[in-house]
């Protein structure tokens, strides 16, 4: 049988032992405490700022290492769980589960994931907990607001009556 015109597949073509299999790209985020975690860069790309860094890098790189320097370690690993969750198929409904679940954390640590996402430009999670948080101050006063954020009003007591009496609608309770 003549091999003209057809493609000759050798054993090493093929995959054979004596071959490296294909592994998966993974990159390296350290965060500023120098926690290290190890993401596939499907999981990594969920962030613009990660994935344009690695666009960035030579093509000839063969290990990417991302530091996260304003993000700490507890937090970075709230942020991939979130991603990696959100790297794998599964139907909305779990999805929905899940998000519901994964916001539902102390105000300190949701504010914290909150600035570290905003740093990675994570949009989805950015959203979802901007969406959180904006649910869980509608229904709010505007002392219970400040209250919430930490916010001192800059107001004297006397400037304050006078735009409460001014503006009467915005602060009754419905």
């Amino acid at each position: 049988m003549s091999s003209e015109g057809k493609e000759v597949i050798t054993e090493a073509a093929e995959g054979s032992s004596s071959q490296p299999k294909p592994t998966k790209t993974v990159v390296t985020l350290v965060s500023s405490d120098e926690e290290t975690f190890e993401v596939d860069i499907a999981v990594a790309n969920q962030s613009e700022m990660i994935k344009n860094l690695i666009l960035d890098m030579e093509d000839d790189v063969d290990e990417f290492v991302v530091p996260v320097l304003n993000v700490t370690g507890l937090v970075l690993a709230k942020v991939i769980q979130y991603w990696e969750k959100h790297a794998e198929a599964i139907d909305r409904d779990q999805l929905e589960a899940f998000d519901m679940a994964f916001v539902d954390m102390h105000k300190e640590l949701l504010f914290q994931v909150l600035i570290a996402v905003n740093f990675l430009e994570s949009r989805p999670l950015l959203n979802l907990l901007c969406k959180t948080i904006a649910d869980g101050i509608k229904d709010m006063s505007v002392d219970e607001v400040r209250a919430y954020f930490s916010i001192e009003s800059d107001f004297t007591e006397e400037e304050e009556r006078q735009v409460r009496d001014e503006n009467q609608w915005a602060f009754e309770e419905q």
